[in-house]
């Protein structure tokens, strides 16, 4: 199974995704939201990221304050997990804890330090869009 990680880069205001394996990703097991890791991990060289939030397998979101990687049901009046449309409705949902565990499907992160090479570079968008506009071009 793998793991799909999207990284926000805070002063371009883009996002990536990047799809890795779950055995090169062992060594995030028990970080929170909130820590910080090498991007070297996820073949970002240079790169310090921290971790935002996430979900599991079934969609759950991760919420921070939640102890533990299992599932809880909490009553929310808002944040992550539940948007209410009216002022003052709470409900109980179904979110995760804050560790990351083997059934984490997808991670959020944010660049914190950045590497040598620019995250357009490492991702392929820049090559991407010259080769557009030759397309166009021709």
């Amino acid at each position: 199974m793998n793991v799909k990680f999207v990284i926000n880069d805070p002063k371009t205001g883009k996002s990536y995704q990047k799809e890795v394996e779950q055995s090169k990703i062992e060594a995030l097991f028990g970080l929170k939201i909130g820590d910080e890791f090498d991007g070297g991990i996820i073949d970002l060289p240079g790169y310090k990221l921290k971790i935002t939030g996430g979900s599991d397998k079934d969609g759950f979101p991760m919420k921070k304050g939640v102890e533990g990687t299992g599932r809880k049901r909490l009553l929310l009046s808002g944040g992550v997990g539940y948007n209410p449309k009216e002022k003052g409705v709470k409900r109980r949902k179904t979110v995760r804890g804050e560790m990351i565990a083997e059934d984490i499907a997808q991670i959020n992160c944010m660049v914190v330090k950045v590497g040598k090479q620019s995250l357009d570079e490492l991702f392929g968008k820049a090559g991407g869009e010259q080769e557009a506009q030759a397309e166009q071009a021709a």
